[in-house]
Formats: C-alpha cells, sequence, structure tokens
C-alpha cells in the first residue's frame, strides 16, 4: 500500500500556491495537500492542526519571512522545502545548511529532485538544527556554519574549526580541528563557491582550500602549505602570488 504524506503549502500568491498545487497533483499524488496559505501566522495555525509531513514555504511573504516560522515550534518534525525568487545569499544559506529549495518558476526537474531527498531524509535524525543554521545565516548573512549528513545524523561543522577541503573526484575531504575527517558528496568548486566572501579560506590548489589561520609553514620552494594535524595541501604556481599576497596580510 502506497504511503500518504500531508503537505501544507504557503505563498502570498494566489498563481504561485495554484502552479505548485498542479504540479504536485499530477506528478506525486501519493502527496495530499491538507491546506493552502497566504502567510506564516496562518501556516502555523495550520501546521499545528494537521501535523504535515512536508510544508512548501514561500521566502519572501508580508509580516514575516518565511523562514521565521521555525520561531514558533520548539522543534520541527516537518520537512520544508523553501520556494523563492533567485537571490545569491539566500541560495548559499540553503546550501550550508542543507535544506531544500526551489526557485520560482518552479521547473518539474528540480521539484522531482526535492521530492525525491524528501522521501530520503524522512528518517534522517535532528533535522531542527538545519533550520537553526538557516536563520542565522539569513538573518545575519554571515556564514559560520555548515551541515554535512553523517552516519545518518546531520553533523555541523564551524567554519572556523575547518583546516582543509581536499578535491576527490566527485566528493571532498573536510579536514577540522578534532583531527576528524569526513567525505561529502560535493565537489570542491561548491564550497569555494559558498565561502568566495570569507576572508580566511582561499582555494591554492585545484584539489585544495585551506584556511589561513590553520597554517604551520609554507615552503615556497616545494609549493607546499603544512597545516595543523600534519596536513600537506598543495599551491598551484599560477595562485602562488595571490596566496603569497594573502597569506602575508
Amino acid at each position: 500500500m502506497q504511503t500518504e504524506y500531508k503537505a501544507i503549502i504557503v505563498d502570498d500568491e494566489e498563481s504561485a500556491r495554484n502552479i505548485l498545487t498542479s504540479l504536485l497533483t499530477n506528478f506525486y499524488p501519493e502527496i495530499h495537500i491538507v491546506e493552502k496559505c497566504t502567510g506564516v501566522e496562518e501556516a502555523v495555525l495550520a501546521i499545528k492542526n494537521h501535523k504535515p509531513d512536508i510544508v512548501f514555504l514561500d521566502i519572501e511573504m508580508p509580516n514575516y519571512a518565511g523562514y521565521e516560522i521555525v520561531s514558533f515550534f520548539k522543534s520541527i518534525d516537518f520537512d520544508i522545502i523553501f520556494v523563492t525568487a533567485y537571490d545569491h545569499y539566500a541560495v548559499k544559506a540553503f546550501e550550508v545548511s542543507a535544506i531544500d529549495y526551489l526557485l520560482k518558476p518552479i521547473e518539474i526537474s528540480k521539484l522531482k529532485s526535492a521530492i525525491s531527498r524528501f522521501f530520503e531524509k524522512k528518517e534522517m535524525h535532528n533535522k531542527s538544527v538545519n533550520y537553526e543554521i538557516l536563520v542565522d545565516s539569513l538573518q545575519n548573512e554571515c556564514i559560520k556554519k555548515i551541515v554535512i549528513p553523517h552516519q545518518g545524523f546531520q553533523k555541523v561543522i564551524h567554519i572556523d574549526q575547518i583546516i582543509a577541503l581536499e578535491a576527490n573526484e566527485s566528493y571532498c575531504y573536510i579536514y577540522t580541528l578534532n583531527e576528524k575527517r569526513y567525505m561529502v558528496s560535493k565537489k570542491l568548486k561548491h564550497y569555494e563557491n559558498l565561502f568566495d566572501k570569507n576572508k580566511k579560506l582561499m582555494r591554492t590548489h585545484k584539489s585544495w582550500i585551506v584556511n589561513i589561520d590553520h597554517i604551520v609553514r609554507y615552503s615556497k620552494s616545494d609549493l607546499l602549505i603544512e597545516l595543523k594535524s600534519d596536513i600537506n595541501a598543495k599551491l598551484s604556481k599560477y595562485k602562488k602570488g595571490a596566496f603569497e599576497e594573502f597569506y602575508l596580510k
């Protein structure tokens, strides 16, 4: 017997609510829309009443921004897929907090990917932490932490605890000060884009991003950067000038 999931759509634009309703009805009949809301306050009441499995939540609405909904609950026991118009910083905030989002106008392929991840994440523990980090990133416009999946849980890593990131084909390793190495299914370019405003993290090689604060020594002749925890990162000759200028500051 097919599992049914309860959903709530929250958007102040009627056309947006109707479009998403149509897409879900056509492609995911197992997702039953129990209510459609025009704002956060209305959505809070609907969530408490229906106890949905998933909420499709627009970011930009009157009175409260969509992400502020988390402040109305002690814990988040439902999944959220945020819907937003394109905003470079907001997209970064979703990426670092490992939360799904859809850009308007919604592409069917993106919706299918987000729903697939929702099905996969139903058993994921400790989801509330993702929303806490999203709110912090959006309100402060500063990325202080990232969330990665680790052994069935959501692992929070503080940016200042990262020593380096190393590329490994379609994956990369994150080295931290607790001498742990985490493997994530993201390419190094993904993190280079996320950290492009961070003054401490620099791409030094096609395979490496290093945290300047954790450099122990640097060999100009060997183009090697020795970091804490006995990690040795490579420096590209093409990055040498920029690195030295960046590092010496």
